[in-house]
Order: C-alpha cells, then structure tokens, then sequence
C-alpha cells in the first residue's frame, strides 16, 4: 500500500493482533475529530469481554464509539474532554466522565503526567519515501498523547490527507500498526435558513479587511463566511475549519498577508467537513496544522492585529455569562477553545470577540435569558464578553454597566421574550 523501500522494514499487523497490548485497567487515548480510527475502535471494543475498566479518552470524535455502549460499562469508562453524540448517552447513563479543560491546555496534562496514557490510538497517511506519515486532519493534543504514551498503534490508511505543520510522525515512532483503506469521517453542513443568514450579515459587518477569523463548524460561520466575498486580505488562525473557506482561498479573499503569526498560511489544529476539503488540503503547504497548546495558545492569537473569534453558545444571561457546554445539569458539549479564542481576540489590536446566537430554540425557548439555567456551566465569564449577535442585531457589553448589557442584551431577544425576561431580571436581581 505504500512505499516499498518502507515497508520490509516495518510490517504491518492484523487490527486484532495490535490492540492486544491493551490491557484491563489502562487508559487508551483515541485521535479525535474525522481522523478517530475506526477499524482500531471496533477491534478493541470486539475485546470487552476480556477487558475491565479500560479507561478510554478522547476530544469530540466522529463515527461510532462502540465502546460507549451502558451495557459494556464493566470494560469501558469514557471520559470525554469534549462531548460528542456518540458518547453522550452513556455520560447520560451514569457510565462516563466529562473533564472540562481549555483545549489550549489539554496537552499540558500529558505532558506532565497529570493524565497518564498507557496506549494511543491514532490514523494517518502513508508514509513518504523518507518514512514519515501525516496526522492528516487532526492534530489538537495528538503529538502529546504520541510522545507521552507506552505503546502508539495506527491504522495506516491512503484516504487520510498529509498536511503540513505539526502532525508529522515517522512510522518508527509507530509500535504497531494496521493497514486500511476507508473513508474518512465527514460531516455536510445543510442548508442555512434566514435567521443564520442575518446573523451572519451581522457578522461580516463587524469584520474590516485584513482581519484574521476564529470559526467554528456549523451554519452561523458558514453564513458569515458566505457574506465576506467582498472583503480583503483575511487571514485564519482558527481551532478548525471546514468546506467554507475553500472558496474564500482561492478568491485570494483569504490570504493571510497581513496576519501577525505564520503570515501567508492558514493556520488550524483540526479539520472537518468533506471529502471536497480533506482533498483540498492534502499536501497543500498553505494548510498549517498545528498542535492544540500552539494554535489556541492566546499570547500567540493575539499576536494577529484584527483577530476576530466568532463562537457559538447554548445561551446567555442579562448580564453576559456564557453557558455553551451544558443545558442546565445536562452535560451537552464542552469548554474546547472558546475562551482562549475569546481573550486572545479580545487582547488583540482591533481585536473582536464575538457570541453568535439564535435568539430562540427551535422550540420557541429564548436563548437571552435572565438567568442561566440551574447547573448551567459557565464558559466565558461576563468580563470576557464584548459581542453578542443574534439576527436582531448586535450588543456591545465590553465597558458597559450590568443595567447597560441588560438594555443591550434585550434589544437583540426575540420580541415574543423581552417583556417577561425584562420582568424575570428585575424581580431577581438586587443591581
């Protein structure tokens, strides 16, 4: 499958034969994002009845996660540093953990042993004709776990793309690894409806030329980035991006002239969406993909002049708190790189740092409320918040009074709402 002046030096091994290193009582860290590796997942979680109390961690992955199962809780704890819906029922079920952690940290807690990894699962490229394989479309805290775990297994697979940056492995560094040729992971953004285009608008007025762009996945950035056709000079230095930023890159709209960290690239710690961008990338020296404490790191985000964050929430109180990885005392996603992003924008020259919104639910429920929900898990304080957007417009809080962000926060709250949580604030709230 790949190089033959490579591969008689090292042999490639059955899944099954490489995941019987794991052992009762370990903790396995798994890559995260679209490069989890499926055909390792499977073929260890094929091993439960032989196993007890694997621990088993991980960022937000796509895929199964067959080893979240309730019914396997004897052989699979999961703990989550950032919560996805392959996992979420059984942190539901009483069968997981959840660890809150800036991801701009997350590295930090392998490298000092905080968290001890026994074996790493990870996918990657081919190797080249020099040995050295690619993490491809996620990096985040990969190389942490890599260096600081006892034993690395890979699945080897020619559909995973080779970036530039960080994520580069030689196959020496590989204790064991498995060949596969399978799709890798992808996730279609549907289609934007009206509230997302207007919140986008919003957006892309706050945004000058030659700016740098913090974006999520998801409908609002993609919206935003859709209304940006005609600006000038962008950069990215993002956590992630997805399909929306090819189009803007190759317009030259997106160039990262004027960006104050790795000037003339597009700077990011994982990739997800489709095949369309996983081709784009491999091999582009364009894409920098670069660790998680590097990318996130906030003295180096707000090296960039004009860094604008644009990030998303659950919802947001009257007086600025951020909730955006729980619903009340459900554990739903988690911290990721929002704050980093935020003050890193925040400290920036022109910097802007924004929380974009619907003003409701799909149910109807306000999104701008008085108080946060019981449980609710604050991830940007108050103090951290300059912008708040919604398709009714933008609240400007940095500077302004709790009275102020009320008045602010209000004119931006669906109108069917603003009466009661105006109500709800003062019969609450003793300033």
């Amino acid at each position: 499958m790949f190089n033959s002046n490579i591969v008689f030096m090292y042999k490639s091994v059955s899944p099954e034969e490489a995941v019987k290193i794991i052992k009762s009582n370990d903790r396995v860290y798994i890559q995260a994002g679209s490069a989890a590796p499926q055909t390792l997942i499977n073929a260890m979680t094929a091993r439960h009845k032989e196993l007890r109390n694997v621990k088993i961690c991980h960022l937000h992955t796509e895929g199964k996660a067959p080893y979240a199962d309730p019914e396997l809780k004897d052989s699979f704890h999961v703990n989550s540093f950032f919560i996805g819906s392959n996992v979420r029922h059984t942190l539901l079920a009483g069968n997981g953990s959840y660890t809150p952690v800036f991801l701009s940290e997350l590295p930090i807690l392998f490298k000092r042993n905080i968290i001890d990894i026994d074996v790493t699962l990870i996918q990657v490229s081919p190797p080249d004709k020099h040995g050295y394989c690619s993490l491809g479309t996620t990096v985040m805290a990969t190389v942490a776990a890599i260096e600081n775990a006892d034993h690395v297994i890979a699945q080897i697979n020619p559909q995973m793309p080779r970036t530039h940056g960080d994520g580069i492995i030689h196959i020496s560094e590989l204790n064991s690894f498995v060949e596969v040729n399978e799709p890798i992971h992808e996730v279609n953004i549907p289609k934007i409806n009206e509230v997302q285009h207007k919140i986008g608008g919003y957006i892309a007025e706050l945004i000058d030329d030659r700016s740098t762009l913090q974006m999520g996945i998801g409908n609002i950035p993609n919206a935003v980035l859709q209304k940006l056709g005609n600006h000038k000079d962008l950069g990215l230095h993002t956590e992630m991006f997805s399909d929306g930023v090819i189009e803007l890159i190759l317009k030259d709209v997106i160039n990262g002239n004027y960006k104050g960290v790795n000037p003339g690239r597009a700077l990011a710690t994982f990739l997800l969406g489709s095949r369309k961008l996983y081709d784009y990338v491999d091999d582009n020296p364009f894409i920098e993909m670069r660790t998680a404490d590097y990318v996130n790191n906030v003295t180096i985000i707000m090296q960039n002049p004009k860094m604008v964050a644009i990030n998303s929430a659950i919802e947001v109180d009257l007086t600025g708190q951020v909730c955006s990885d729980t619903i009340g005392t459900r554990l739903f996603s988690g911290v990721g790189g929002q704050m980093d992003f935020i003050r890193g924008a925040s400290l920036s020259e022109g910097g802007k740092a924004i929380i974009a919104l619907p003003s409701q639910t799909k149910y109807g429920e306000s999104k701008i409320v008085p108080f946060l929900k019981r449980g609710a898990g604050v991830v940007t304080t108050r103090a951290n918040v300059h912008y708040v957007v919604t398709e009714f417009g933008v609240a400007f809080l940095f500077g302004k009074t709790l009275k102020q962000r009320k008045k602010e926060l209000l004119k931006i709250a669906h109108p069917d709402h603003r009466e009661s949580i105006d109500r709800a604030y003062y019969e609450g709230y003793k300033f």
